[in-house]
């Protein structure tokens, strides 16, 4: 039989938890967010959360509880809204138990919260979406179902001062890929996949004229001979082309490490327009990187010159 000491003990643990959530709400805003490295997104963290260097979001190792950002297309949210959420839970392995409105600095949004089995353990969930105009906003936290520190109030209050910034510096987001860029030769980051790729544009009218692409992959060929073979079917796999027409297919050095080019002509799967086409692979130990530029035909040669410029200025981290 549990005695009225412990009884009291606990209600008044329960009780300094709701106290601090409340303080916690009162203090925090989206005004004082703070922002992973590279994240668009960002919020107030409970006590005891700080950033992480592994994730876009914050976590506490100690007690096993983590706030995670992730982003989706605008449609996103009506989609979820107005769909068979508790199903598509249950699919993921997550026990659904509510959902409710719940208002953020980027306008409405809604909290679902519910468990899950993770091994021994079960998690307390809490995920919210929120709508912006460029994107769907989602935020997965959890925490141990017996865990104290981060209770259902505390986790609320920091998910209300969901916040986000509209610019994004370049350096940040550079610094989450394992190599550096030196010169981006005027093309603009579309998007960074942290510890892997890297996504280049050039636009002119809104309108996407040339793509590089720059990724950090593992594996590769281990012998020399193997490296055409291993570039032909590496540029087979690029997406968005039709009717490919090599032009150019070599070896060359790339940083002074062993490296193979591939050009070619072909057409835009989307639009039907004339492109060109280059392949770059930088062969390391362990590792290679692969590097593929898209261009207009009429525009080539002078963007070309700025591909290599980008190609020539990144060095493994």
């Amino acid at each position: 039989m549990i005695s009225a000491v412990r009884l009291s003990s606990i209600g008044l643990r329960l009780a300094l938890a709701g106290l601090i959530a409340v303080v916690f709400a009162a203090r925090a805003g989206a005004e004082d967010a703070i922002f992973p490295t590279g994240s668009a997104l960002g919020l107030v963290p409970p006590p005891g959360m700080v950033k992480s260097e592994k994730f876009p979001g914050f976590g506490d190792a100690d007690n096993s509880a983590v706030i995670v950002f992730g982003t989706l297309p605008p449609t996103a949210y009506g989609e979820m809204e107005n769909g068979p959420l508790a199903e598509t839970l249950k699919k993921q392995g997550i026990i659904f138990e509510k959902r409710e409105p719940l208002q953020t600095s980027l306008g409405k949004g809604f909290l679902v919260t519910g468990t899950e089995a993770s091994g021994k353990t079960r998690l307390r969930k809490w995920l919210l979406l929120a709508a912006a105009d460029s994107l769907t906003a989602f935020v997965n936290a959890q925490a141990p179902e017996h865990d104290t520190t981060y209770t259902d109030a505390v986790m609320r209050a920091a998910l209300a001062t969901l916040a986000l910034r509209t610019n994004v510096p370049d350096a940040e987001r550079l610094s989450l890929l394992p190599f550096a860029v030196g010169d981006l030769a005027g093309f603009h980051i579309e998007n960074v996949l942290p510890g892997r790729a890297l996504m280049l544009v050039d636009t002119e009218d809104t309108k996407v004229t040339a793509r590089l692409l720059i990724a950090a992959l593992e594996g590769g060929p281990s012998e020399a001979d193997d490296r055409a073979k291993f570039a032909r079917l590496a540029f087979e796999s690029i997406v968005g082309i039709k009717n490919v027409r090599l032009t150019m297919s070599e070896p060359l050095r790339l940083g002074g490490q062993a490296g193979f080019q591939t050009m070619a002509q072909a057409k835009d799967t989307g639009t039907d327009a004339d492109v060109m086409v280059v392949q770059w692979l930088r062969f390391g130990s362990g590792g290679f990187m692969q590097m593929v530029g898209i261009a207009k035909s009429e525009t080539w040669t002078s963007t070309l010159a700025r591909l290599r410029t980008v190609r020539d200025s990144i060095e493994p981290r």
